[in-house]
């Protein structure tokens, strides 16, 4: 009988370290699959950030969101040639159903690419939002105020305080804005009328020598 109670002891003594260090293993693994996923979704969060400031930047440059309408196109032009194949024997009634179908689809999208280009063209872009406002104003604006102001103005759309700053200082490269600093803050302001005397003075030089 001790022969055969020894061997047991050990075996459970072993099954017993095993499974402790498993669970010190376990825990540990779940701390570092949370600290993983926690730092994903900072990145996740900045990311995104990123994206809505990109998508506000491209509608400052103007540049077309149409361009994935062909794709979707495509996409849809790709399964009529799988029925046809498909459908061997019924082709002629098929092609039947699509010509009529085909039309319907093609004039259900030109309507809509339209009333979104309209919708586009008849709103303005944000540069000229900016060159309004301040045109508007007597006293330089910081970028955030700008932001809140037109925000609050065209609550339809998503003007970022960063983008609004990035627009300004182009206007600013392109002599359409002044910029100023008090302290740590900066001001935009519409640029200064140009003097009109000078062309007069220039005049008076000519008229004297006749």
């Amino acid at each position: 009988m001790p022969e055969t109670t020894t061997p047991a002891t050990e075996l459970a003594s072993q099954y017993i370290a095993q499974v402790t260090g498993d669970l010190e293993t376990n825990l540990k693994e779940q701390e570092r699959i949370g600290a993983e996923i926690a730092s994903l979704q900072e990145q996740l969060a900045s990311l995104q950030n990123d994206h809505a400031v990109l998508v506000n930047m491209r509608q400052v440059l103007g540049i077309p969101t149409a361009s994935v309408e062909p794709a979707a196109e495509s996409q849809t032009k790709v399964p009529s040639p799988r029925r046809k194949k498909a459908g061997a024997a019924t082709a002629g009634k098929q092609k039947a159903r699509k010509s009529t179908a085909a039309p319907a689809k093609k004039t259900a999208k030109k309507p809509s690419v339209k009333a979104a280009s309209s919708a586009k063209a008849a709103q303005p872009t944000l540069v000229e939002l900016l060159r309004h406002h301040l045109a508007e104003q007597k006293e330089p604006r910081s970028a955030a105020e700008i932001s809140t102001v037109l925000g609050q103005a065209h609550p339809d759309r998503d003007i970022a305080a960063k983008v609004v700053r990035v627009t300004l200082e182009g206007l600013v490269a392109k002599s359409q804005a002044e910029r100023s600093k008090q302290g740590r803050s900066v001001f935009y302001a519409a640029p200064a009328p140009e003097p009109a005397a000078a062309p007069e003075a220039e005049a008076q030089p000519e008229a004297a020598d006749h």
